[in-house]
């Protein structure tokens, strides 16, 4: 299980990555929990069905490699072997959170205050809580993906690459390869270190992905690794009468 500690404002926010279930913590405005196993009825919390997609990592390598989808997946991690992308564990969280800022600034993601949105994800929270591997050809970083693990799972937590900022095709299919070959060493670092899951970080329902080209493509990318449609929980509970007050506005309004 992993606390994430956030201020916003004058309000205490905390968040909770890979716990079963729901719970209460202290000296909190906002509490709120991301993919929980167990669908259970907790005082004062609010609870969303959410997808996620996982792999089963106590299957043996093969397996998991015939699993995924020929064309979009196996032959992306190829070809990032055959163009020199080479991808390997990083410290360096500085420049990974500006890369992050860039990318997020180019995808229009926007949220109240960042209260809401994955702006509100600090670099030391990153370094603090974080997994970082990097995909980079001839020196130049063209992908990074964060995650968080316990003793059992890991999970896609933030994802980056240089897609937004290049327009020659060559370059973007080369980012496309590589964001692919991460997850792909990620899965078996995971597996060397004897976890038994590996989450991709949530997944749009098959509505929601018709309505939206971007989902629609970010369900693609996640579902052609193979894995399994699972059932979460999201859980929230607002403590603060200020900030519930600040929350339902934000969401009247948007």
């Amino acid at each position: 299980m992993i606390i994430l500690d956030k201020k916003i404002l004058a309000f205490n926010v905390k968040e909770v990555h890979l716990s079963d279930q729901p719970f209460d913590i202290d000296d909190c405005d906002y509490l709120r929990f991301h993919y929980c196993k167990k669908k259970v009825d907790a005082e004062g919390f609010t609870r969303q069905k959410e997808l996620t997609l996982v792999i089963d990592l106590t299957q043996d390598l093969d397996t998991i490699w015939q699993n995924m989808n020929r064309k979009q997946t196996r032959y992306g991690i190829k070809r990032a072997r055959r163009e020199g992308i080479k991808v390997h564990m990083s410290d360096d969280y500085e420049q990974f959170f500006q890369m992050y800022k860039s990318f997020i600034q180019k995808k229009g993601i926007k949220s109240f205050f960042d209260v809401l949105g994955v702006g509100s994800i600090s670099a030391e929270s990153m370094r603090k809580y974080g997994t970082l591997f990097v995909a980079e050809v001839n020196d130049e970083i063209l992908s990074a993906n964060l995650y968080l693990e316990n003793q059992s799972t890991i999970e896609a937590w933030v994802r980056a690459s240089k897609r937004l900022e290049v327009k020659e095709s060559k370059k973007k299919a080369l980012i496309a390869y590589a964001t692919r070959l991460i997850d792909w060493e990620v899965i078996k670092y995971a597996k060397e270190k004897g976890l038994k899951e590996f989450d991709f970080g949530g997944l749009w329902s098959k509505e929601e992905a018709e309505k939206d080209v971007e989902k629609k493509g970010i369900n693609s990318f996640k579902l052609s690794f193979g894995g399994e449609i699972v059932t979460r929980y999201y859980y929230q509970k607002i403590y603060s009468k200020s900030f519930k007050l600040l929350y339902y506005l934000y969401s009247s309004i948007k």
